[in-house]
């Protein structure tokens, strides 16, 4: 007996088991030049070389299948396979996720992937999948900094007044207001055209996305605040995951761990090549001390203790001692 899955392509049952082959959807936010796409292209090409082609992934980048918390959505429901939503985006299903988010919670890259590796993946994964999603594991997307068209950041004083766009999360519409910044909410597709008309000052996000998206035609300044770490999480349908063999588990799983060390190390080595090259293209740099910033985040941090739960906080604030 043969089941097509409606809104999963080539999906195919056999007596409640996957037949010999499986075409599985994964969805993502990057765009098609970002490190997170190469490193899907990645995962996709060797979980169908170690299965001898029985397990296809089809990737559909720069949210081709609707915006990051509707392909999030798709995937607890099962419609799309796989996605790689952020912890902004996996905190709508558990408050433990909002907490990575925490504004200056890292000191560097190595720090926030000791954490989210270990101690945190062991404490949320259970939790995560009895919402219908398997954690593989952490990849990465970057700390944010901010971008305006108005003058050079140097100090938090510098930041007062600006308005800019942020994404939904509170975290950093938190730590943006804690610094004396109006925040706005702008889909990210309308962002450029928002930024080329004055709409809001300025926006923040990872140094690739600046890059990537070319938003320095828009934006003539770039502060390196590293005022929010996160990253993109590599998650399946629950239900997708049940109906693979443990051979393909095994597979997906360590080709997920792969793509996620392949994205870090291009992430972190493209950084500064980003930045020199967004230099080049005429933005105006800065590279703020960031203890002053880190230092005005007292009422921020209180935001996302109580948006995430205070015992959630405390429990991610064991993991940095």
């Amino acid at each position: 007996m043969r089941i097509l899955l409606a809104g999963v392509a080539g999906l195919a049952i056999t007596g409640g088991a996957y037949a010999q082959e499986v075409t599985l959807r994964l969805a993502h936010f990057a765009a098609a030049t970002h490190p997170g796409h190469v490193a899907a292209e990645q995962f996709a090409a060797n979980v169908e070389k170690r299965t001898d082609g029985a397990v296809k992934v089809e990737i559909y980048p720069a949210n081709e299948l609707g915006s990051p918390p509707e392909q999030l959505e798709q995937t607890v429901l099962g419609a799309i396979d796989m996605n790689l939503p952020t912890q902004g985006g996996l905190d709508k299903y558990d408050k433990a996720f909002g907490t990575v988010m925490t504004p200056f919670a890292f000191a560097n890259y190595e720090e926030a992937w000791q954490v989210l590796d270990g101690p945190f993946q062991e404490w949320v994964a259970p939790r995560i999948e009895e919402k219908g999603l398997v954690l593989l594991s952490t990849w990465e997307y970057g700390f944010r900094n901010i971008t305006n068209s108005v003058h050079p950041i140097e100090k938090p004083e510098d930041v007062k007044g600006l308005t800019l766009r942020t994404p939904p999360e509170l975290q950093i519409v938190a730590a943006l207001e804690g610094l004396g910044a109006s925040t706005t909410q702008i889909a990210f597709p309308e962002l450029p055209n928002a930024l080329n008309q004055g709409v809001v000052d300025g926006q923040e996000n990872p140094i690739g996305v600046i890059y990537h998206y070319n938003l320095n035609e828009f934006q003539e300044h770039l502060a390196l605040t590293r005022h929010v770490y996160n990253s993109m999480t590599h998650v399946i349908n629950k239900s997708t995951w049940d109906k693979l063999t443990e051979d393909q588990q095994t597979i997906l799983r360590e080709e997920s761990q792969a793509a996620a060390k392949s994205m870090r190390e291009a992430v972190v080595a493209q950084e500064a090549e980003e930045i020199a090259a967004l230099k080049e293209r005429g933005m105006k740099i800065t590279e703020p001390d960031l203890k002053p910033f880190a230092a005005m985040m007292e009422s921020a941090r209180k935001r996302v203790a109580d948006y995430s739960g205070q015992e959630n906080m405390d429990k991610f604030l064991s993991f940095l001692d």
